[in-house]
């Protein structure tokens, strides 16, 4: 593979937030698997677990999650950013404003822009949900493998024509999903990447975020 197809899945890459109901055939998804756990990972450890939801179970999941959002504590495993500052709530800003113009958000229309942010919590439709989580013995290390996963998932879910976005939303309720998911109290529930098929005519679809140039993140020595 030469580095410009490496670049156009990059490009091409985008956080979906509007998916069609159409289901993805298991074996695409195993492949995407598969591909995501070729990452590297300090030691080897390789303690990324994803529990994948299909069909009903999706629908189900999904239903419970808005009403987890619309009446529990967000009590995240890893937590939240303090704050952003300087350049990051700059870029943040940015992000957020784009969405809202493109779904019709006004400026100051704090019901609206609440509706948009509740979407997070059904998935935005989405036909299919990975809830990720790490080993908490292993930190912010496991952690960070598990960044390359999702990364790698996503990529390799670009590959098939498959759309994605990684959520951190959904980790906010991380006492949540350990009941709904049995997941263990020995793991980091880091985020859910909900994907499908991009719904390519919906408004939240039509926008993309830009990229720092290299001045502004590489301190060259020598």
């Amino acid at each position: 593979m030469t580095i410009s197809v490496l670049n156009t899945l990059l490009e091409d890459r985008h956080s979906c937030r509007a998916f069609r109901p159409d289901p993805v055939p298991k074996g695409q998804i195993e492949q995407i698997l598969t591909s995501a756990s070729r990452v590297p990972s300090w030691c080897n450890a390789q303690p990324w677990h994803a529990v994948i939801t299909s069909g009903e179970e999706t629908d189900t999941f999904r239903r419970a999650m808005r009403i987890e959002a619309e009446t529990g504590t967000p009590t995240p495993d890893l937590p939240f950013p303090t704050s952003y500052s300087g350049v990051y709530q700059d870029r943040r800003r940015t992000c957020g404003w784009a969405l809202y113009e493109a779904t019709g958000v006004e400026r100051g229309d704090r019901t609206a822009s609440a509706r948009q942010m509740m979407k997070n919590f059904t998935l935005f439709g989405a036909p299919h949900c990975a809830i990720v989580s790490s080993p908490v013995e292993l930190g912010a290390y496991g952690a960070l493998d598990c960044g390359g996963f999702v990364t790698a998932f996503t990529l390799a879910a670009q590959a098939l024509g498959i759309a994605t976005i990684p959520q951190a939303a959904l980790a906010s309720y991380s006492p949540f999903l350990h009941r709904y998911f049995d997941i263990p109290d020995d793991r980091l529930i880091l985020c859910a990447i909900s994907f499908g098929y991009s719904d390519t005519d919906h408004p939240a679809n039509a926008f993309r975020t830009d990229r720092a140039a290299l001045g502004d993140i590489v301190d060259w020595r020598g």
